[in-house]
Order: structure tokens, then sequence, then C-alpha cells
């Protein structure tokens, strides 16, 4: 007898219609916004329930998933693909291995640190087959990456999947890790230091340089204090009131306050004279 193909039910038929949509929309058009929308509708036409349909609905998670990145919307993943499935311990190992492949490319594995910790502690999960693999994706790809060693010494413990030979395997590769973040964090710390040191001689020079200029600066004003201290006073006080009875009291157009400005302007010649000219010393006498 020959064998009938695998029937559908009516809404995992418009599903898996949906899911051929949008594989072609994403590999052949690349149109990933219109293979986005085509894996939500199909997503949003089935229910959570398991076998066949859960099988369509983790394809078209896998292929939204790709859309996504894509067009770099990788932030929006993890949030896209908990919205059909609600927690991360219901989340299908394939759904779970892209998301930390992706968010590991991205630079950016502390997203699933929690939604990975999680999945694994489930008790159902740990009778999956791809659990082995999937703690050893997340620890290479989530925990390592993020210095985080003494939780991932205690996942490999605490797991019953790997025998003693991995579980021993595991531990060196934590520990090889351990070092080189360490050797890492030396050389960092060395380099801050050696910047830290060259910017403390620039400031340290530039210090020098600026009591240097507010010295000669102290300087400069002392002398021309000194300076002034030798202003002939007394005139200058004149010259200001016969400059207020110029502007005040008499009219500058009157030939009578002619005489009065011709004294003003000796005046001021004066003491421009005693400010701008050089400091007589008397003679030195033999």
């Amino acid at each position: 007898m020959r064998s009938e193909p695998l029937a559908w039910p009516p809404v995992s038929a418009q599903a898996a219609s949906l899911l051929e949509e949008a594989a072609d929309l994403l590999v052949l058009h690349r149109d990933f916004a219109a293979a986005v929308e085509k894996c939500e509708a199909g997503c949003d036409s089935l229910g959570p329930g398991p076998g066949s349909s859960a099988e369509v609905k983790c394809s078209l998670c896998v292929v939204g998933i790709q859309a996504l990145a894509e067009m770099n919307r990788w932030r929006e993943v993890l949030s896209w693909v908990l919205q059909y499935y609600h927690v991360p311990e219901h989340l299908p190992p394939k759904v779970l291995e892209l998301c930390i492949l992706l968010y590991s490319k991205v630079r950016e594995p502390q997203v699933m640190l929690e939604v990975g910790s999680s999945w694994l502690r489930d008790q159902t999960n740990k009778s999956l087959p791809e659990y082995g693999s999937l703690l050893e994706l997340y620890l290479l790809h989530v925990l390592l990456p993020l210095g985080q060693f003494e939780g991932a010494e205690e996942l490999v413990r605490g797991c019953d999947v790997f025998d003693s030979e991995q579980r021993l395997a595991f531990l060196g590769t934590i520990c090889e890790s351990r070092c080189q973040w360490t050797q890492r964090e030396e050389m960092h710390s060395a380099a801050e230091e050696q910047q830290d040191a060259a910017t403390e001689t620039v400031l340290g020079a530039l210090s020098q340089k600026l009591l240097t200029m507010l010295t000669l600066l102290r300087r400069a004003l002392r002398s021309m204090s000194s300076h002034f201290c030798l202003l002939p006073y007394k005139k200058m006080l004149l010259a200001t009131f016969l400059l207020y009875l110029v502007v005040v009291r008499l009219d500058p157009a009157s030939p009578t306050s002619l005489p009065f400005i011709y004294k003003l302007v000796q005046l001021f010649r004066q003491a421009w004279a005693a400010v701008f000219s050089p400091i007589h010393r008397p003679p030195i006498q033999d």
C-alpha cells in the first residue's frame, strides 16, 4: 500500500502555508518585513497545544528570528519570541539556541543570562535530548564571556547529563577561561595605571607652567603698583577738578574758558609723562 501524505489539521495547515510563504519571502525575495508579518500571522493562528502545531510554531519563530536579525532588529528578538511562549522555560530548544547564538554574535550575552538559566533549571527540559548541547552552548557563549565562573562550575558539577570525563573537560575550559580573564584584567589595570601616570605628568607640567605665569604676573603687578605709587596725586586731583569745571561749570566754546583748558592740557601732559616715563634714579656719587 502507498503511504498517504500527512493530513494537517485545518489550523495547522493554514500556519504551514504561512510558514512556506514566510520562508520564500526570507530566502528568495529578501523581503524581511513581510516575512515577519507572515510568521506573526502563523503564530497567532496557532494555539499553545503540542504536536504538529508546536513544530510549525517553532519553525515560524525560527524564520521570524532570522528575518528580524537581517533587519538589524535583534534587540526585539527575545521579546518577540516570548510573546508566543510567554515564559523562557517553554522555549523550544532550537529557538533558545538561535537566541543564544544571536546575542552572543552582537556581544550582548547578558540578555540571555536569566533566560538560559531558567530554561536549564526546568525539570522538564532536563529530559530533552538537546539539554546537554544547550548547556554547553550557554556555558561557552553566555557564562564564560560574562565572567560567571562560579556559576559555570556549579552548573557543570550539578549536571547529570555529563559523564566524569566531560565534566573534567568543561571544568578545565572554565579554569582556562578564568586565567585568560585574569590576564586581561591585569593588562587593563596596567594600561590604566600608565595612563594615569601620563596624565599626572602632563598635569604636573601644566601646573608648573601656570605657577611660573602667576609668578611673573605677580611681579608685573607689584612693579606696576610701585610705579603708580610715584604718580603726582595732587596734580591728578587738580586735573580732575579742572575737568569738572570745564565740563560742568564752563562753556568750552567761550573765550574766557581757554586759559583753564590750556592749564588742564598741561596738567594731563605732566601726568602722562609721569606714568609712562622711566623712573629716574639719583646719580651715583663717587
